[in-house]
């Protein structure tokens, strides 16, 4: 199961808490200065203190896009009921796991900024979501959101590759050993502005027209059918 959900503090701040929302508003924690101490202290004091707590030892990490990419693209996705995981997904996300990586799941969800559905909505897709892949053993550490609407500013959407910074920071990752994953070019993007070992683009979702119509794009990315591939070349790469 999920472990905490976090998103974009542009609007954490201005976002009540509903009923039964695990959406918790940390992301930002790391940005706020201590009396007399700035911001970029906190951040490297978290990062010390996450390396404490793994024993020293960096962790790897694989960063996942969601629609497109572990579900099919539905335009919007906002009910459980329309959640489509694509098959092979729990298997595949099961043996990265089981290899050491950890999973995380960073998504846009301008429909919420757009006005088309709220972050409740947001919440039980991803919760629904979890218990699907649970039955397969999966286990997402975070799952980070951009709620924004793709004119309005934001801290994390992406090709940002802030969450991913914020991941590194809190769990002590690794992320020039880490993967990220994804159907879209802003998704490869955000792993190369963080730094990750490759980011890997899937054909399911926007995947396939992507490849299609602007393969000068990825020449940096590597093309996989779906994340059962994604699984085999990210092992047979460790």
């Amino acid at each position: 199961m999920v472990s905490r959900i976090a998103l974009s503090p542009s609007s954490a701040a201005s976002t009540s808490r509903g009923p039964g929302s695990n959406v918790e508003r940390r992301c930002g924690d790391l940005e706020r200065p201590a009396r007399g101490r700035p911001a970029g202290k906190i951040i490297w004091f978290s990062f010390r203190r996450a390396l404490r707590e793994t024993g020293g030892q960096m962790n790897r990490a694989v960063f996942l896009d969601r629609d497109g990419t572990i579900v099919a693209e539905k335009n919007y996705l906002h009910r459980p009921e329309d959640v489509v995981i694509f098959p092979g997904a729990g298997v595949a996300l099961k043996r990265l796991q089981d290899a050491g990586f950890k999973l995380f799941i960073v998504s846009n969800q301008s429909g919420v900024g757009r006005g088309y559905f709220t972050l409740a909505d947001v919440d039980a897709v991803n919760r629904h979501l979890c218990v699907e892949l649970a039955r397969d053993g999966v286990r997402f550490e975070k799952i980070y959101i951009a709620p924004e609407a793709p004119d309005a500013p934001s801290r994390g959407r992406k090709p940002s590759p802030q969450f991913l910074l914020d991941a590194r920071d809190e769990f002590g990752l690794d992320l020039a050993q880490s993967y990220m994953v994804g159907d879209k070019l802003i998704d490869l993007e955000c792993g190369w502005n963080a730094g990750v070992k490759l980011s890997l683009l899937v054909r399911t979702g926007y995947g396939a027209a992507l490849e299609r119509e602007s393969p000068g794009k990825l020449s940096a990315a590597r093309v996989v059918e779906d994340l059962p591939a994604m699984a085999e070349v990210i092992l047979s790469s460790c």
